[in-house]
C-alpha cells in the first residue's frame, strides 16, 4: 500500500521528539509500509537535504537503542521530504495537494503537529483546497480546545471538511502495550471478566505522575495545568478502558460506543461535590532525584501569583449496575516522587481468613510507565505447621521481555494504525466532548474559589489532602499500602 504521510509543524519538538523516532522503529522493525513518503512542512525556508541533514542531528538527542546508524538513516532518509508551507495562505495549501497529486498515493494522512489553536484554520484551509477526499485522513493531536465550547467549535470546522471516519484523535495513552493488553486480559480470557464488578472490587486508583516539573513550559503550562493536560484526556480514557462492558465485536466503533456510555455514567460535578471530592494543588521547593528543586512559582516563564494547579486527584464513580459504590481515584501530578504511570484494581478482602498473618487483599496493578507490564498480587501460604501464614507473593509479566521481538512503542502503533485506517485506538468526537463535559464543573468551580491549590514539596505524592480523600473511604493510595 503506498501512502503519503504528512506532517504540520515539521520541525516541531512533537514530531522530531515523538513522531519521526516512532515512525523510523517501525521502518527498522520492518512494519512501515513500501512505497511510503513522508513530508514535513514548516515555516522554514528548507529543502529535503536540508531538512534531512537537520533531522539527523535531532536524531543524535534520541535515547541510544532508538538512534540509527548512519546507513540506517541514509535508507530511512530516502523517505523524507519538505515543503515551505505559510499555513495561513491558501495558495500553499495548493502548492501541498499538488505535492501529494504527484502520484496519488492510496492514502494521505495529514497529522497536525501544531498548535491546537490553528487546527480550525488548517482543516478550513484543507477542505477549501480540496484537500479532503476519501482517501485522505486527518490526525488531530491532543490538546483539543480549552473547554467545552472550544472543542466543539473545532469540531465543528473539522467536520465541515472530514467524515468522522477520516478524523483521528490521538491520545497516545490508548497505544501503549499495557492499555492493549487490558483488552485482552478482560475480553480474551476467561478469568477476570467474572470478577470485574461491584461485587468483588473495592476501588480503582488511576496514577499519572511525573517527577519533572514544567521545565521550559511554564508559559504553556499556565494556560493548561494538571486537569487539562492529563485528567481530561489521558485519565478519563484510561477509566473507560477499564469500566467499559464487553463490546458486541472489535470494531471501532462498537468498542467507542461502549467507552462513551462510561462517561455519561460518571458522576456528575457540582461546586459542593468539587469541593468535597477533588484536590488541587501546586508544588513547592524541594527535592527531586536527591537534589534540590525549585517551586512552580520559581519555574521560568510562570507569572508571578500563579494560581494553576500542578496537581489534581478526585473521586467518582460509574453510575451503572457494574459499578455502583466502586470509588474510582484519579490523580495526575508534576513533580511528584516518581515517574510512575499505572492502574491499580484492588480487591475486596477474602470474606473469612483461616489463616494466621497478613491478610491484604488481592490488587492487580497495569503498569504504563516506566516499564509495561501486569503484576498480580496474591496470597501463598509460608512456613509449616502452626507457623503456617499468609505472606504476600507477585506475579510478574513484563511485556518488554515477553514481547521483546514485536515490541511496538505507542506513537509507533498509533502512526500505523493512521496509515492503515484502524480507528480502534483513537478518540471519537462525543467521546471528547462528553469529556470536557464532565471536567467543566471543576474548572468552573476553581474559577469561583479563592483559596486556590494547595501546596506540597517538590518529590512527595502532593497534598496531604489527596491521601485523605482516599482515606475517607477506608482506603489508600497503592504506594502507601
Amino acid at each position: 500500500m503506498s501512502f503519503d504521510l504528512v506532517f504540520f509543524g515539521g520541525t516541531g519538538d512533537l514530531t522530531w521528539r515523538k513522531l519521526m523516532p516512532a515512525l523510523f522503529q517501525a521502518f527498522r522493525h520492518g512494519k512501515l509500509p513500501a512505497g511510503g513518503r513522508i513530508l514535513s512542512v514548516a515555516r522554514d525556508e528548507q529543502d529535503d537535504a536540508k531538512y534531512r541533514g537537520w533531522l539527523k542531528e535531532r536524531f543524535q538527542e534520541v535515547e541510544g537503542p532508538k538512534r540509527p546508524s548512519d546507513e540506517e538513516f541514509a535508507r530511512f532518509a530516502e523517505m523524507l521530504h519538505y515543503l515551505r508551507m505559510d499555513l495561513s495562505q491558501p495558495a500553499d495549501y495548493g502548492k501541498l495537494k499538488s505535492w501529494l497529486e504527484t502520484r496519488n498515493a492510496d492514502t494521505a494522512v495529514l497529522y497536525l503537529a501544531t498548535s491546537p489553536h490553528l487546527f480550525p484554520q488548517i482543516c478550513a484551509q484543507l477542505g477549501a483546497a480540496g484537500l479532503n477526499g476519501p482517501k485522505i485522513r486527518v490526525v488531530l493531536e491532543k490538546p483539543l480546545g480549552h473547554d467545552l465550547a472550544s472543542a466543539q467549535e473545532i469540531n465543528t470546522v473539522v467536520r465541515a471538511s472530514f467524515s468522522e471516519t477520516q478524523a483521528f484523535r490521538i491520545d497516545h495513552y490508548l497505544g501503549k502495550p499495557s492499555v492493549q493488553n487490558l483488552m485482552a486480559l478482560r475480553f480474551g480470557n476467561a478469568l477476570f471478566e467474572p470478577l470485574w464488578r461491584r461485587e468483588s472490587i473495592a476501588n480503582i486508583q488511576i496514577t499519572l505522575a511525573e517527577s519533572l516539573g514544567v521545565g521550559t513550559r511554564g508559559d504553556f503550562y499556565n494556560r493548561t495545568g494538571a486537569l487539562r493536560d492529563m485528567l481530561q484526556n489521558h485519565a478519563l480514557q484510561l477509566l473507560t478502558m477499564v469500566a467499559m462492558e464487553p463490546p458486541p465485536s472489535h470494531d471501532a466503533d462498537a468498542i467507542r460506543d461502549e467507552k462513551l456510555k462510561v462517561l455519561r455514567s460518571l458522576n456528575p460535578f457540582t461546586e459542593e461535590t468539587v469541593s468535597r471530592d477533588v484536590v488541587r494543588g501546586q508544588y513547592r521547593a524541594g527535592h527531586a532525584a536527591g537534589k534540590p528543586a525549585v517551586g512552580y512559582l520559581q519555574e521560568a516563564k510562570v507569572p508571578e501569583g500563579s494560581t494553576c494547579e500542578t496537581f489534581v486527584a478526585l473521586r467518582t464513580e460509574v453510575q451503572n449496575w457494574r459499578w455502583a459504590g466502586v470509588p474510582f481515584y484519579l490523580r495526575t501530578g508534576k513533580r511528584l516522587a516518581a515517574r510512575d504511570a499505572q492502574i491499580v484494581v484492588n480487591f475486596r478482602p477474602a470474606p473469612h481468613s483461616i489463616f494466621a498473618g497478613v491478610s491484604q487483599p488481592n490488587k492487580l496493578v497495569i503498569k504504563l510507565q516506566p516499564e509495561d507490564g501486569l503484576e498480580l498480587h496474591l496470597l501463598a501460604a509460608k512456613g509449616t505447621g502452626q507457623q503456617e501464614a499468609l505472606t504476600p507473593v507477585s506475579l510478574d509479566l513484563d511485556f518488554d521481555k515477553a514481547f521483546a521481538e514485536n515490541r511496538v512503542g505507542a506513537y509507533e502503533r498509533l502512526l500505523l494504525d493512521a496509515i492503515a485506517g484502524r480507528l480502534n485506538l483513537f478518540v471519537r468526537s462525543d467521546e471528547q466532548e462528553q469529556a470536557w463535559r464532565w471536567v467543566e464543573p471543576i474548572l468552573h468551580a476553581w474559577a469561583k474559589d479563592t483559596t486556590g491549590p494547595r501546596p506540597y514539596a517538590a518529590g512527595t505524592w502532593g497534598p496531604a489532602a489527596a491521601s485523605a480523600l482516599v482515606a475517607r473511604d477506608g482506603f489508600s493510595w497503592s504506594e502507601e499500602q
